[in-house]
């Protein structure tokens, strides 16, 4: 064993008693160990102080350890709670997540990816963007930098995952329709990405199940900073007649909103019902809490680890796979019965 100084992978061998490579092969949970002998190097090389040399491992293995991972909006809280469970996933199997903000711009979107590349990142998961461009997976793909898509187009033969927004957007509409509302309101995110557009589908076929018209005039499917959104529900207020119930976003979209609806004195649901896609504090703590379609964010956090593991792990085998998130509604006290029908 090494006399003072730094402590290398020898070290920790000798002190756990195994060989070098089975050491190394522990700490790196590659190959087949068992979880006493990962258990016994992991104490011995806490004991000692062990730190590897991040870039000696790098090419000793062909491998950084880490995964990148592109999302519009770190501020968002569906995907910060993505973020959280695969960072947690992808830990348990010693890679760490380098995340970029795109703020929906492909542009920038390309420059993460550059510098992500240039970063020798082992894998890359894809979240939704503006003006997606499935062209550039292919090419990342043929350069054997796996790629995992989150909630946006992608071909056949690569694997991603995508929550069931088009099921939410019905289900929700679905309910509104059943209490009595023919006029529903829909703001949503652009119809450039996957789940905007999904989110329509899922909108017009509950609408058209019914025998109602589809009208573009109720939805606002563009930015989703909260002065646009209340200024499109000021919009929306002065349709005649107007709209007895709305469909939101759950993040800025549905604070819009709301502000909008109460600077113009309707109230919730006495006035107008309000029902959010996607679950936030926002919508559990406004008064009346919002009734909500949601789906399980931690899923979808290590459901997106776990394609990337495999794909990383050639013994897993490289099959693509999709995955859908399903959704479920969540009935508060924002629904009711339409209320006073204004412009009628």
């Amino acid at each position: 064993m090494s006399k003072g100084g730094r402590k290398t992978i020898k070290d920790v061998a000798a002190a756990a008693g195994v060989s070098i490579g089975t050491a190394s092969r522990a700490l790196n949970r590659r190959g087949r160990v068992s979880e006493t002998t990962v258990a016994r190097v992991t104490s011995a090389a806490q004991r000692l102080g062990y730190q590897p040399d991040a870039i000696a491992q790098s090419l000793r293995l062909k491998s950084t350890m880490v995964v990148g991972m592109l999302v519009t909006d770190l501020s968002n809280p569906f995907f910060a709670g993505v973020i959280r469970a695969a960072e947690r996933r992808l830990q348990e199997s010693g890679y760490a997540l380098l995340v970029g903000n795109t703020d929906n711009d492909l542009t920038r979107e390309q420059q993460l990816i550059d510098l992500f590349r240039r970063r020798r990142v082992d894998g890359l998961i894809l979240g939704p963007c503006e003006a997606e461009n499935t062209g550039m997976i292919g090419d990342l793909e043929a350069a054997d930098m796996p790629v995992i898509c989150y909630d946006r187009d992608f071909d056949e033969g690569l694997s991603g995952l995508h929550v069931a927004h088009r099921k939410a957007a019905y289900d929700a509409t679905r309910h509104l329709l059943n209490l009595g509302h023919e006029r529903i309101a829909l703001l949503s995110s652009s119809i450039k990405l996957s789940p905007g557009r999904e989110r329509i589908a899922g909108y017009r076929q509950a609408l058209e199940e019914r025998g109602l018209p589809f009208r573009e005039d109720l939805i606002r499917a563009h930015q989703s900073s909260m002065e646009f959104v209340k200024s499109e529900a000021y919009s929306l207020m002065s349709i005649r007649p107007a709209p007895t119930a709305f469909i939101s976003l759950g993040t800025r979209m549905l604070a819009g909103t709301l502000e909008g609806l109460r600077d113009n004195g309707w109230r919730v649901p006495e006035d107008v019902s309000v029902l959010t896609v996607g679950d936030t504090d926002l919508a559990r703590l406004y008064v009346p809490a919002i009734s909500t379609v949601t789906w399980d964010l931690n899923s979808v956090g290590e459901n997106l680890a776990e394609l990337m593991l495999r794909r990383l792990a050639p013994e897993t085998g490289s099959e693509p796979r999709r995955i859908m998130i399903p959704t479920k509604l969540i009935d508060r006290g924002s629904c009711a019965r339409p209320g006073r029908l204004i412009g009628d």
